[in-house]
């Protein structure tokens, strides 16, 4: 049973235990069941067993039976140390103590009841590793077999259900798993190629692997759209700065994960942009005015809820025009009014990290009530794992969190948990396969755009020699490679230059004297190269690079179509 088919459905279904659904105008979240929708006994529910087949009444008849500190850990979505669920070195064992007051992340599971865990991956040029301070996943076979120990831990707990299991694999610069899987380019990519139904195949086969791997939901895509010239931290992650291109893309995307049964988030609402700062360190400010914004902003967040997407994850920013000064993360008027309100979102919406700094700005316990009162029904990366849990409970007793609040969320989370459930899991074999490699190549094949140069026939006669800054050395051999298998004579020096470039690369990076400047991420570099043919590709990965060889020799035509302006270039020399 495909996601997108059945998301909305189940999700939509009357949460019976607590309240209705937001109807056309936004309203406060209800202390109290609500009248046209009243809560049934433990007991009546007890007497008419749910419809196993039915996710939503699965889950609200499991949480009708939790007690306060289950409820409280299925919210909670942590990280953990250690590349296996049940034996983890001294090193890792140690961290888990200091984290989590145990030494493996089943533990942890059961420790704190916990509903979900986040997979994560630590490199010095990912533009998120502030936030993940360890490494657990190395490979798809490493990665199976901590998901299903993750798994197992999570069944024996009282809600009995699977592990809500996430990851950031957006494939470009914040890639956690590299090793073996088939990789997409950047978000950009998708962008600049402009298929909706190349950008669906490609991401149902990265769900294909992300589901065999054991993971349930994938942080992605990035819906956020960029300003003209594509300015701010998100860059290459972003499908780029035309709002109606970035929904088809979103909408596509979400379709091809859920196609395969995981989940899609989302992020980062409502819209980081049109921000140039980052919130990892501080709180970002989107400056439109309320109708600029939700023509800017908005429209690929739309498009996504209206595909299905399981969940929304949101976003450390201050939306001045609608809850100025208030991070959206903790904003009622943002993840309720609107997203629940005006987006009619059924589904789970998700927390950016809770240890970057605007989130820090409370205790943890005290941080993770505001989220939840937002309208967040999962907190992820809790700085304190205990210190959150004991807040929620504390929140509980106090009146500052109300049970129907807290229930609401977790029915969400188990609703979701047990929709993803229902599509197999894949064999292994799928992972890396061909299959899914021509489903990439030909999306790779439609991004790549050439900005300034020749549209037909081959970019370079005779011999050639590709260079790149000493980062890029794993992109230059397999761009060599590439050549020689079109044909193309490449030689260590002498011939015309072909000069690579990407992330993080700046003015002096580039080499005025190449026949050709290739930039594997946003292009906006380009805008500073001299030479005669600029190229962008949006991405470093093998198959992006092959793709460019077709081009370079010759054999295939440049259709893309820059998703930014770059400088006075034309968005494109070639694409019709």
């Amino acid at each position: 049973m495909a996601i997108v088919r059945n998301l909305q459905r189940v999700l939509a279904v009357p949460l019976v235990l607590f309240l209705g659904a937001c109807g056309d105008e936004a309203a406060p979240v209800p202390t109290t069941p609500s009248a046209a929708a009243p809560a049934p006994t433990v007991a009546s529910a007890a007497a008419e067993p749910p419809d196993p087949t039915d996710p939503a009444a699965r889950a609200a008849a499991i949480v009708a039976r939790l007690s306060d500190e289950d409820l409280a850990g299925q919210v909670l979505m942590p990280y953990a140390y250690g590349s296996s669920a049940t034996e983890v070195d001294a090193d890792n064992a140690k961290a888990n103590q200091g984290l989590a007051g145990v030494n493996t992340p089943a533990e942890m599971i059961t420790k704190y009841r916990l509903g979900g865990m986040i997979l994560v991956g630590f490199t010095v040029d990912d533009p998120t590793s502030k936030t993940n301070p360890t490494t657990n996943v190395e490979n798809p076979k490493q990665v199976r077999e901590l998901t299903t120990g993750l798994h197992e831990a999570s069944r024996k707990l009282p809600a009995a259900a699977p592990l809500m299991i996430g990851m950031d694999q957006e494939y470009g610069v914040v890639t956690r798993v590299t090793e073996g899987v088939t990789m997409l380019p950047a978000a950009m990519a998708f962008g600049a190629a402009r298929k909706p139904e190349l950008t669906e195949a490609a991401w149902r086969a990265a769900g294909e692997e992300l589901a065999a791997m054991g993971v349930t939901v994938d942080f992605a895509p990035v819906a956020d759209t960029l300003n003209t010239r594509g300015g701010g931290v998100i860059g290459s992650r972003s499908f780029g700065s035309d709002p109606k291109v970035n929904a088809e893309q979103v909408a596509a995307s979400v379709r091809g994960l859920q196609e395969a049964g995981v989940a899609a988030a989302i992020k980062h609402f409502p819209g980081h942009g049109h921000t140039t700062a980052d919130s990892h360190d501080e709180l970002p400010l989107i400056g439109q005015n309320r109708k600029t914004w939700e023509s800017q902003d908005l429209p690929p967040f739309r498009a996504g809820v209206t595909a299905g997407a399981g969940v929304v994850m949101s976003g450390h920013l201050n939306l001045q025009s609608v809850d100025k000064g208030v991070p959206a993360t903790f904003s009622k008027k943002i993840m309720t009014d609107v997203l629940r309100g005006q987006l009619k979102f059924t589904g789970v919406a998700v927390t950016d990290a809770m240890n970057m700094a605007p989130a820090k700005k409370w205790p943890a316990g005290e941080a993770a009530v505001r989220a939840l009162n937002a309208g967040n029904d999962m907190l992820l990366m809790p700085p304190d794992i205990g210190a959150a849990r004991d807040g929620i409970l504390a929140g509980l007793k106090d009146g500052s969190l109300t049970r129907e609040r807290l229930t609401e969320a977790v029915t969400r989370v188990l609703t979701l948990k047990f929709t993803t459930e229902a599509t197999p899991q894949p064999e292994l074999s799928v992972v890396g396969s061909e299959t899914h490699a021509q489903a990439v190549t030909a999306l790779n094949a439609a991004a790549v755009t050439v900005l300034r140069g020749p549209c037909t026939g081959p970019l370079i006669s005779g011999p050639v020699t590709v260079t790149a800054p000493g980062s890029r050395e794993v992109a230059r051999v397999n761009l060599i490679k590439a050549l020689q298998a079109q044909g193309v004579q490449v030689q260590t020096s002498g011939g015309s230059v072909v000069r690579l470039v990407g992330y993080g690369d700046e003015r002096v990076d580039l080499d005025d004297a190449a026949a050709i400047t290739v930039m594997m991420d946003s292009p906006g570099l380009l805008a500073q190269a001299q030479t005669p043919t600029l190229i962008a590709t949006y991405s470093s990965s093998q198959l992006s690079l092959t793709a460019l060889a077709a081009v370079i020799a010759g054999k295939a035509k440049a259709s893309g179509w820059s998703p930014i302006v770059v400088g006075k270039l034309p968005r494109s020399a070639c694409a019709e």
